[in-house]
């Protein structure tokens, strides 16, 4: 999803650019002249004969401004295939049609005002008919690309336009294995405020910083600074005038893991095991304070953060797409009047993870550990308030989970009246604060992309809360 109305744009919004290792460097896969293979290619050739084991491929970050390179894996004779490193890119995608135009730097590709079937054209093709490219976003697939090239159309002015259809990592990927986390870059994330008065923060490493809470940002995290006021209950006084404010802060990773090793004893490319999913630390405070109505219960989204992180695995570029909208929640019945401020931080896992036998089973792990800061509970009634996001996580263009995580802060008070002989009264009552969150979210069907069988439905995360007491006292209430 793209976002176009009151966005705020991060300085240096590029796409989080990573490399591979050296041992995964190859050739580039375009057509050679018949002089026989390169000393690489002979190499990968000897490997293969000798039953040479899975390949262990890095999962790992790159050096700023390098550039991401594209995949390709060629269907050989023996009917086993393996991504290299590419010098083609992707010059145009019409997701529609799903039409793509291959460019090769390296060639001088004949300028036509319309594209032409010739057979030396399509001979001399940089892909050919069932290559699998996998690239970084590009004009028209701005979530990447990971496509089958089903047909050589012809050339245009722009390179080879060729058809194409939907392919699997495992295709690429073959029978090795990764594994690995990679820090999402703060600067990268395009983020859209959705109410007034929204905060930006962010710290990087060297030492990079922005917006006005930036030097107090751990490196590698995001901060958004928000405050709204509540509708306030009608017969409570101009002194209870009811709001909430606070800041989140977040420093998200790409968790990505897969293991080919299996591949040959199916008869078809697909993982013995694969795991996609976001970790993150998370620190959060937020203040409520007032008389809110009851009608003012309601969840207010505050900002839209979108990234495209581009995780390389070995020669594969893996773009992955993050979305999280980070509201606030507030449930209150219109008579309990609070000022509280309340600290929390911890972490979260969520993902799914794939096994044969077993298929699709979701993964929801969080600790997260609250403080009150300020209490003060001057009515009888009940309010609670949560400081939360959704977040999806996707490969290529593709959703293959959702999550919802919401640490809140619960509060409750009782009153009883009390009358003496004398004629006095007095409302006495108990009140508590309680501390929590929840965790909810869906597997879908997209994580086929990996190569595993389709699922037929959502798979629940699993609603995960937890809940503890954080404090309690006793005295005079007001009505």
């Amino acid at each position: 999803m793209r976002h176009s109305t009151r966005r705020l744009l991060v300085p240096a919004l590029t796409t989080l650019a990573l490399v591979a290792s050296g041992c995964s460097a190859g050739p580039d896969s375009t057509n050679r002249p018949a002089a026989g293979p390169t000393p690489a290619a002979a190499a990968a050739a000897a490997a293969a004969t000798a039953g040479d084991a899975s390949e262990q491929l890095d999962v790992e970050a790159a050096p700023d401004g390098a550039p991401t390179p594209t995949a390709v894996a060629r269907q050989a004779a023996n009917g086993s295939s393996g991504a290299q490193r590419s010098t083609l890119k992707v010059a145009s995608y019409d997701k529609r049609t799903r039409h793509a135009v291959i460019s090769d730097p390296r060639r001088s590709e004949s300028p036509s005002a319309a594209p032409t079937t010739a057979p030396s054209a399509v001979a001399e093709a940089p892909v050919r008919t069932g290559d699998v490219i996998a690239s970084a976003p590009a004009p028209g697939a701005p979530d990447g690309l990971l496509a089958q090239v089903t047909e050589v159309v012809g050339t245009t002015d722009q390179g080879t336009e060729v058809r194409t259809e939907p392919a699997t990592l495992s295709a690429l990927l073959g029978d090795d294995k990764a594994d690995g986390q990679v820090p999402v870059d703060p600067s990268t994330m395009d983020v859209e405020p959705l109410v007034k008065g929204v905060k930006l923060s962010w710290a990087r490493t060297g030492g990079a910083t922005f917006g006005p809470n930036g030097a107090k940002v751990p490196l590698g995290s995001l901060r958004l600074d928000v405050g709204a006021s509540l509708a306030t209950a009608e017969d409570a006084s101009v002194s209870a005038a009811a709001s909430v404010s606070g800041f989140v802060q977040l420093a998200p990773q790409v968790e990505f893991s897969y293991d080919g090793s299996a591949n040959g004893q199916s008869g078809r490319p697909a993982p013995g095991s694969a795991f996609l999913g976001m970790t993150g630390d998370w620190t959060a405070q937020w203040a409520l304070k007032g008389r809110a109505s009851a009608k003012a219960t309601q969840r207010i989204p505050f900002a839209r953060l979108h990234a495209d992180p581009v995780i390389q695995v070995g020669p594969v570029p893996v773009v992955v797409n993050l979305d999280l909208t980070c509201y606030l929640q507030v449930e209150a019945d219109g008579r309990i009047t609070l000022d509280v401020q309340q600290s929390v931080n911890g972490g979260f896992r969520v993902g799914g993870s794939y096994a044969p036998g077993k298929g699709w089973t979701p993964v929801s792990t969080s600790e997260v550990k609250s403080t009150p800061v300020t209490t003060t509970v001057t009515a009888a009634g009940r309010a609670k308030t949560s400081l939360g996001a959704e977040a999806s996580v996707g490969l290529y263009g593709t959703v293959g989970l959702t999550a919802d995580f919401a640490p809140y802060l619960r509060a409750e008070a009782e009153a009883r009246a009390d009358a003496s002989t004398d004629g006095t009264a007095s409302l006495t009552g108990t009140w508590a604060l309680h501390g929590g969150f929840d965790l909810s979210g869906n597997l879908l069907l997209q994580l086929s992309i990996f190569g595993t069988p389709i699922l037929q439905h959502r798979i629940p995360l699993g609603s995960l809360h937890r809940e503890w007491p954080l404090a309690s006292g006793k005295g005079a209430l007001t009505a």
